[in-house]
């Protein structure tokens, strides 16, 4: 019983580390979606683009936070390569086809 709860504790510090990298990671591409946004905006001359989702959708987001089964059913495409990488081998292969 005690070893159970031990595992049991190590879990939760495991998994607690894990939501706290999830948290970085989407604080860091909500900077790197404002700056691409930001130079999106620049090259088209015009006001920057509200980064502000509409209330509907905040309310839709924490609605889906803590929703098990939407977790659950969401797709991670997870890379090693960056998306500079990948777009680049995109285009290799485009040429290669033409």
């Amino acid at each position: 019983m005690l070893s159970r709860l031990q595992e049991l504790r190590k879990e939760e510090e495991t998994l607690l580390r894990l939501k706290a990298a999830l948290h970085d990671q989407l604080n860091r591409l909500k900077v790197e979606e404002l700056a691409l946004q930001s130079m999106i905006s620049s090259q088209r001359g015009t006001e920057t683009i509200s980064s502000q989702p509409a209330p509907e959708q905040l309310c839709d987001m924490t609605v889906h936070v803590d929703n098990e089964a939407s977790i659950n059913q969401t797709t991670l495409k997870l890379s090693t390569r960056s998306p500079m990488e990948e777009e680049e081998e995109e285009e290799e292969e485009e040429e290669s086809d033409s």
